[in-house]
């Protein structure tokens, strides 16, 4: 949705011709008038300001002898006049004086108009006295030129103020939060285009001297203490927070002094991803959730994740997923020889491999229907591509049903990595990434624990082979298949109810490239055996994001979308957490990216050995036994049922 509709002034091929009625003769003279003026529009420009040069040295005349211009001196103005016009006119045409648009004046075309006008002035004075040799008014010079500049000057600002104030009918109002030079700029803009369907009617700023103060004739209202007022007597269509450089924090205030009110929020791209620091309103968008998150998103430090991937074939599991298809839509653009996407559901396959094939950052996209527990099928796939880099981000991964099959979560997250894992190591894989979770910490769900004992996997593999193979843990996944915000949104879209489980359920959430960005950057750091977390800031309420939702979808929390409780579900925490009780972290070489090291010893042999009966009792579908194999292998694993969860 688009804040600031501009209609094109040109009726494409496509578009229905109008249909014929009384006016159209009037309207079709009108318009041919109009083209002739545009076709002489250079030579009545030179004609009208010419004109205006004749005009102003008389009227000079007149104010200088109080109306009664003797005979001798209108002899003179008939010798000297002439020559006054061809001056001028010669004068204006180098500075550019007939070429510009009037409807643009600045300040500048003012500043070459006063140099125009002065530049002649003065030659005419020379002309006359070493030329023509005849005696001239002193005071006449002066006068002359001053009406001459009010006159072509007045004439240039009277068109932009028709343009920006004579005849826009504006159909919305925009209320402008931050009175800077951001909201300034949108502003100015919107003066100057009259195609733009919005009008400012306001500034809110948090600096109190600026109230009462006007940007352009818009006139600041009050502080962020006032906006709710502000709102309700103006009754803005849209609130636009025009602050680049605002903090989430203050964001999130504004968002939440605006619930009450039906108004579609908007705001302006990050300062520093606007080019010059300009602003224009073409870079308005409308709010979005992850303009609230409690930190600025992470970027990816291209090279050396291109020096990982570039001219190298890489292995990705899961490709088919959120987090697998933005995995290889990343790699893909860091020039691989060979991209391989390996799934075992066909329809995300598809569509990753469609997207990528048109892309030109790769050499080679080969689509793969596999299974990573099949090691028959993976050592095949690893025998025909031979892949130097992996990337297993194949798993299942939601609690609530994860719990309710313990052995598919086993075999799927357990089995299938410890398979992938060997496979990679028999093939001499030089990189393995295995994409993670912060449930794998202190774990409380099935999910966790299988994502917990993964991570184990990763690290006896990596002290096994050649190649490097690590981990990386991140929160909850902003959009990504089946995760909160879509279910959300789909609750809105119906008219609600939107569920929360409980009022202080809190997360971490990333955005899906941010979270890819952390796997790419960890691939390029790893040194093996690592675990790397990325610093998250502060956890976000649950049921503040979907409250948050619900306002950006410019609906009223509470009223128009009622929000309920239902409860916290098996295997849920409060809180969830990214170091685990028996781990410490320390900073990695790579800005708010943390390496976690464990504090306890590892047994190996051990872990190799209860992992076989662990996988045993998944494949005799004998769950009781599972879970408690699982709790031996990941000691930090404590089930919790949902009427336990809120002691977290």
């Amino acid at each position: 949705m688009k804040l600031f509709r501009q209609e094109h002034p040109h009726r494409t091929c496509s578009s229905p011709v109008p249909p014929l009625h009384a006016g159209s003769k009037v309207n079709g003279a009108r318009a041919a008038a109009i083209a002739t003026l545009i076709r002489w529009r250079r030579p009545l420009n030179v004609i009208v300001q010419l004109a205006a040069v004749a005009a102003s040295n008389y009227a000079a005349f007149w104010l200088r002898f109080d109306g009664a211009i003797p005979e001798s001196m209108q002899a003179l103005i008939a010798q000297t006049l002439p020559w006054l016009v061809l001056i001028r006119g010669l004068m204006f045409l180098p500075i550019g004086l007939y070429s510009g648009l009037w409807r643009y004046t600045s300040i500048w075309d003012l500043w070459n108009l006063v140099a125009g006008v002065a530049g002649s002035s003065i030659v005419f004075s020379l002309f006359v006295q070493f030329g023509l040799r005849v005696g001239y008014v002193r005071s006449v010079y002066v006068m002359d030129a001053i009406l001459l500049v009010l006159v072509l000057g007045g004439m240039r600002l009277a068109r932009r103020i028709y343009r920006e104030f004579g005849h826009v009918q504006r159909r919305g109002r925009v209320l402008i939060y931050g009175a800077g030079d951001a909201g300034a700029m949108i502003v100015r803009d919107i003066r100057h285009n009259p195609f733009y369907d919005y009008e400012p009617i306001g500034f809110v700023d948090d600096d109190p001297s600026k109230l009462g103060q006007r940007i352009h004739g818009v006139k600041v209202l009050g502080t962020r203490e006032l906006l709710a007022t502000i709102i309700r007597f103006k009754k803005p269509d849209v609130v636009l927070v025009a602050m680049p450089s605002a903090g989430v924090a203050t964001t999130r205030s504004i968002v939440h002094a605006l619930e009450p009110f039906k108004v579609r929020i908007h705001t302006l791209p990050n300062l520093g991803d606007i080019l010059g620091g300009k602003v224009t309103v073409g870079q308005i968008r409308e709010l979005s959730v992850e303009d609230l998150l409690e930190r600025a998103p992470v970027g990816l430090e291209v090279a050396p994740a291109r020096k990982l991937v570039s001219g190298k074939c890489v292995l990705v599991t899961g490709a088919g997923g959120s987090i697998g298809s933005e995995s290889s839509r990343q790699i893909a653009a860091l020039g691989p020889t060979k991209l391989v996407l390996v799934d075992r559901y066909e329809n995300g396959l598809h569509d990753i491999t469609t997207e990528l094939e048109l892309s030109s950052g790769v050499g080679r996209v080969d689509a793969v229907i596999g299974d990573v527990t099949d090691v028959d099928r993976m050592a095949s796939v690893f025998a025909e591509h031979r892949p130097d880099v992996v990337f297993h981000a194949a798993a299942h991964k939601h609690v609530p049903l994860m719990e309710l099959s313990a052995c598919e979560a086993v075999k799927n997250n357990i089995g299938g990595t410890r398979v992938i894992t060997q496979v990679a190591q028999r093939f001499g894989v030089e990189r393995f990434v295995l994409v993670s979770s912060d449930k794998a910490v202190n774990p409380s769900s099935v999910m966790g624990a299988t994502k917990r004992a993964a991570e184990f996997i990763v690290q006896v593999a990596n002290r096994q082979g050649m190649g490097i193979f690590t981990s990386v843990r991140f929160g909850n996944v902003l959009g990504s298949n089946g995760s909160v915000v879509p279910r959300f949104l789909e609750q809105i879209k119906r008219g609600g109810p939107v569920t929360v489980t409980h009022p202080e359920m809190r997360r971490y959430f990333m955005l899906i490239p941010e979270a890819v960005h952390l796997v790419l950057r960890a691939a390029a750091l790893a040194e093996g055996g690592d675990i790397f977390v990325l610093e998250m800031g502060d956890q976000i309420r649950v049921l503040d994001l979907a409250r948050n939702l619900i306002r950006l979808s410019g609906f009223v929390p509470g009223e128009e979308i009622p929000i309920i409780f239902t409860g916290c579900r098996p295997g849920e925490k409060l809180v969830e957490e990214l170091v685990g009780k028996d781990e410490t972290t320390e900073q990695s070489a790579a800005d708010r990216i943390l390496r976690v090291k464990p504090t306890l010893p590892f047994d190996a042999t051990w872990f190799a050995s209860r992992l076989v009966h662990l996988e045993a009792a998944a494949r005799a579908g004998d769950t009781k036994l599972v879970l408690e194999r699982l709790g031996e292998i990941v000691p930090t694993y404590q089930p919790i049922s949902a009427n336990e969860s809120e002691r977290w």
